[in-house]
């Protein structure tokens, strides 16, 4: 009997032992382990580039997001780095850059720059995209060179002029290899892709050699949008890509050396790409910090695909307000049904000359609009249609479209990628069929881009 009670004990308490395990693990993956379930950036993998880069002069193309893997402090003193949008438990798709839950300002870790610096790394030039190497300037302002203040290092503008944003050729004299680490938003036309994409053109006609140390793109999880037509080539848009591709700055960069979309040709660039670990294309993946200074939190990232179309038309999309690319509206939809929302635009850091300055914009508000409905309209353009049809009842539908530019394109022709969606919503082509024209193109470059991605879609 002795024996029987003994084994018997022995059985419970292997039983309990047992249920503590399963429930250290349950709380492992609620609370996420720092190196098993977050994500981890190419730039925290130091070990993984320091190879590459060890007695060599180094050029870096970063800006204000280039924060080592992310890494912020809250207001309390808690640790964070970048990480997922939670579920419709707890939308923080609404809280700024910036600030925390609580709505104190967080700061940030250790920058890319200061981290080469701090490893011993040789880096000699600087390279910034629109807005600055600080992040905090206009939509297409010009920036000249300078010298970072904390390091002395020179900044080489790509932006010091109006229309050509390309690399000097002199400034290839400075290094031997570039270094990239900076936060894009995945549209065809934000611009830092397009820097990226003239820098690498010209480290492979120099034989220089390129390291990309990657970063989840936002807008990763999904492709849509028209594919752009040579013809329509700008500052806005440089390749045969979506307006939402899908990929990560490390695996477009492959796509755009092995296409042979570089003019040295195919393969040319001599190019390495630091993978982030535990990303994946369906990882929806919150910033920390704004990109750039109108995009100022993760609801503007999402909807920016689908409301920058606006740009240059009759329509503000909340250009000095506090929620650009969240709303949209017109001071000549004042009388018409339906524009119920009204803002007016002021003159704001990032927004110094916004359109409408100090006028009552009358439009819609999108900021109640629920995440899995933005998620899943995509690249949505019933917006456009929508204030078409508006502008129509005010009759101002001839104006709309603003006037025509470059190649006597419209900007909407350069932001869409051809003629099309502009003729198509003109001619009141509802959206949906719009967006089905658009499929056989968006299957055919995710076969094309297949052998580039570096993560599970």
């Amino acid at each position: 009997m002795k024996k029987q009670t003994s084994y018997l004990l022995i059985f419970i308490l292997s039983c309990f032992v047992v249920l503590l395990a399963l429930a250290a693990c349950s709380s492992v993956k609620k609370t996420g382990d720092a190196s098993k379930f977050r994500v981890i950036l190419g730039d925290e993998q130091f070990e993984q580039y320091e190879p590459l880069l060890k007695d060599r002069r180094v050029a870096l193309f970063s800006n204000h997001s280039g924060i080592v893997g992310d890494k912020i402090t809250l207001s309390d003193g808690n640790i964070q780095y970048g990480g997922f949008v939670s579920s419709s438990e707890k939308d923080i798709s609404y809280i700024p850059f910036g600030k925390d839950l609580s709505g104190k300002s967080v700061s940030y870790g250790e920058h890319v720059l200061d981290s080469l610096l701090s490893h011993g790394i040789n880096v000699t030039t600087i390279f910034c995209p629109e807005h600055g190497f600080r992040g905090t300037e206009d939509a297409g302002a010009t920036i000249a060179s300078s010298v970072d203040e904390k390091t002395g290092i020179p900044i080489r503008s790509l932006y010091e002029d109006d229309m050509n944003h390309k690399i000097n050729p002199k400034n290839m004299e400075f290094f031997d290899s570039l270094v990239i680490d900076i936060q894009d938003v995945g549209l065809r036309y934000y611009t830092y892709y397009i820097t990226l994409y003239y820098l690498i053109d010209e480290c492979a006609k120099n034989q220089k050699q390129v390291v990309i140390l990657d970063r989840p793109n936002p807008n990763g999880f999904y492709v849509d949008g028209e594919i752009l037509k040579d013809d329509f080539k700008s500052g806005v848009g440089q390749l045969p890509i979506p307006t939402v591709h899908g990929m990560t700055l490390g695996e477009l960069a492959r796509m755009i050396n092995g296409e042979g979309w570089l003019s040295a040709g195919k393969n040319s660039c001599s190019l390495t790409v630091i993978p982030c670990k535990n990303y994946t294309h369906q990882t929806k993946y919150a910033l920390v910090r704004a990109p750039s200074p109108n995009i100022k939190n993760m609801r503007a990232v999402y909807l920016y695909a689908s409301t920058c179309f606006f740009e240059n038309t009759i329509v503000s999309i909340g250009r000095g307000t506090d929620f650009p690319f969240e709303a949209y509206g017109s001071p000549f939809f004042a009388s018409v049904s339906g524009a119920d929302f009204s803002f007016v635009p002021k003159s704001i850091p990032g927004a110094l000359n916004p359109p409408f300055l100090g006028e009552t914009c009358y439009g819609i508000d999108l900021r109640s609009k629920p995440l899995e409905e933005i998620f899943a309209a995509g690249c949505d353009i019933s917006y456009l249609f929508d204030a078409y049809q508006k502008a129509k009842s005010a009759g101002k539908d001839s104006e709309f479209w603003g006037k025509a530019r470059l190649k006597n394109y419209y900007w909407i022709d350069l932001l869409s990628g051809s003629a099309s969606l502009r003729e198509h919503i003109s001619a009141g082509v509802p959206a949906e069929t719009i967006k089905k024209n658009w499929q056989t193109d968006i299957e055919n470059f995710k076969n094309l881009r297949k052998p580039y991605l570096l993560y599970e879609e």
